[in-house]
């Protein structure tokens, strides 16, 4: 039986003050574990999502009414704030799991040979916008659910899914040069789809912060619109990002496009069309707290779908050479 390898003093002090390139030099990932490793970045930026909207419907807010701590005496929740108090504190725990499944993405970016410079900055990204919705996430509770403030944090949210997508698929190709699969009329329609994506998700955290579902139960600033109206450009959108992705896969199969673009257009129109009987039925139902959550998760199911289209219409290739890592002597000393 091989004896444990003795740990220097150099070690150590390579560790501290450099511990990404400390195991970068003594671990190689395998692909599979990278891909698994971004696939759970995302998944967890997808759940926040959910878990946030829980917060929301449940009206636990406020559970925990300042931040950092949970009350001025108390870092975690207390028995005596009920329900409201576990919700809220259990959804900023789970932020620490997101952390922790954007840092394995992180770690297993920055060990895998060749480096990919691109792939670890993709999950640095992710690192940084997370720190920043969880400050706009307390400025959230201290200014009392503004619904402004919580607009700008599902907005943040759903820019966090947009570059977990783009890491978890640069995960399954290569470094080489982008080769265009289609021509560039379809690479603008596309485009456009994005952006009417994008204000679909816009418009959507307007009818949030218009509609009835304030957060909490105490009195909580609404955006002074008159939600059906809203309602109805909200859904006027989501009919032109429908029509939009019908005329894409029609264009598609016109021009006889590769597969993958033609199976991403399809899965979105699938669940395009899956989120808009959700949010019919919803809005004739009086707005049930359980279809609300489920629209939720729908609206990142959406974007997701989206950004793979667009990132379909290319292809990557491995690179013939070798990209070299950084040395064994530079590896201790930077990231």
């Amino acid at each position: 039986m091989d004896g444990v390898p003795n740990v220097t003093r150099a070690d150590v002090v390579a560790a501290v003050r450099n511990p990404l390139a400390f195991i970068a030099a003594r671990w190689t990932p395998t692909p599979r574990t990278v891909r698994r490793a971004a696939l759970a970045a995302l998944v967890m930026s997808v759940l926040i999502v959910v878990t946030g909207g829980a917060v929301r419907l449940t009206g636990s807010g406020l559970g925990c009414p300042t931040w950092p701590k949970c009350t001025d005496d108390s870092l975690t929740a207390t028995s005596a704030m009920g329900v409201h108090g576990a919700i809220e504190f259990g959804n900023r725990m789970l932020t620490y799991v997101l952390c922790a499944a954007v840092g394995w993405a992180i770690i297993a970016a920055r060990s895998e040979k060749p480096y990919r410079r691109s792939l670890t900055r993709l999950g640095w990204a992710q690192f940084w916008v997370v720190m920043s919705n969880a400050v706009l996430g307390g400025i959230v509770v201290l200014v009392g659910l503004n619904p402004y403030t919580v607009a700008a944090h599902f907005v943040a949210t759903s820019a966090l899914i947009a570059i977990a997508t783009v890491m978890w698929q640069r995960t399954r190709e290569g470094d080489g040069e982008p080769r265009p699969l289609v021509g560039k009329a379809v690479q603008q329609l596309v485009w456009f789809l994005v952006a009417a994506s994008v204000l679909l998700i816009l418009v959507g955290t307007v009818v949030t912060g218009a509609g009835p579902h304030a957060g909490d139960s105490s009195e909580v600033e609404r955006m002074p619109l008159d939600w059906e109206t809203v309602s109805k450009v909200h859904a006027v959108l989501a009919w032109i990002v429908v029509s939009l992705t019908f005329a894409l896969w029609f264009v598609l199969k016109a021009v006889d496009a590769p597969r993958v673009p033609l199976a991403r257009t399809r899965d979105l129109f699938l669940i395009l069309l899956a989120q808009g009987v959700i949010g019919y039925v919803q809005y004739f139902t009086d707005l049930p707290e359980i279809l609300v959550g489920l629209h939720m998760l729908g609206s990142a199911l959406v974007w997701i779908a989206v950004v793979r289209v667009q990132l379909s219409l290319r292809e990557r290739p491995e690179v013939v050479a070798d990209v070299p890592g950084p040395s064994s002597e530079a590896t201790l000393t930077r990231a």
